[in-house]
């Protein structure tokens, strides 16, 4: 099984490049935010990422916070690619080779669940009182309120 929380904290080309940064040793935030153009909070949430994946480690020094990169915890996506890698032979195929038997069955062979149809209907007629009333209800709602960030309530 490959490892997803690890994938997932470096499928960000930012959080990539951090870690990179990081391989060299560790570095304060702001050597870190000096390296992108990006806003700092957009770092520490980047940083954020990186911790719960427990890839990267901050320790406080005074007003400064370092990060550090736990290079052994990428040893499992290694580990995983290596398997991938190592098992790539089985994959390829040669002309005096039959096709392998395949282990997943058509899908006409399949149970398929049957359409559930509603009932088609003829439309109601609309007398013109309702049309009326209708309309007066319409017309009676008080405008949605929209907040300063421009959602309606």
């Amino acid at each position: 099984m490959p490892p997803i929380a690890i994938l997932i904290a470096l499928a960000d080309p930012t959080r990539c490049r951090i870690v990179e940064i990081l391989h060299d040793g560790p570095q304060p935030v702001h050597v870190l935010a000096g390296s992108f153009k990006i806003s700092r909070p957009a770092i520490s949430r980047h940083l954020r990422v990186l911790k719960q994946a427990k890839l990267i480690s901050e320790k406080k020094t005074g007003r400064e916070n370092r990060y550090a990169l736990h290079a052994e915890k990428l040893k499992p996506i290694a580990d995983w690619l290596a398997k991938m890698r190592g098992s790539e032979a089985s994959y390829t195929v040669t002309a005096d080779q039959p096709p392998a038997k395949k282990l997943v069955p058509k899908s006409s062979a399949l149970p398929h669940p049957k359409p559930v149809l509603a009932p088609i209907t003829a439309p109601e007629t609309v007398t013109a009182a309702q049309t009326t009333v209708a309309h007066a209800a319409r017309k009676a709602r008080p405008a949605a309120s929209v907040s300063q960030m421009g959602f309606d309530f």
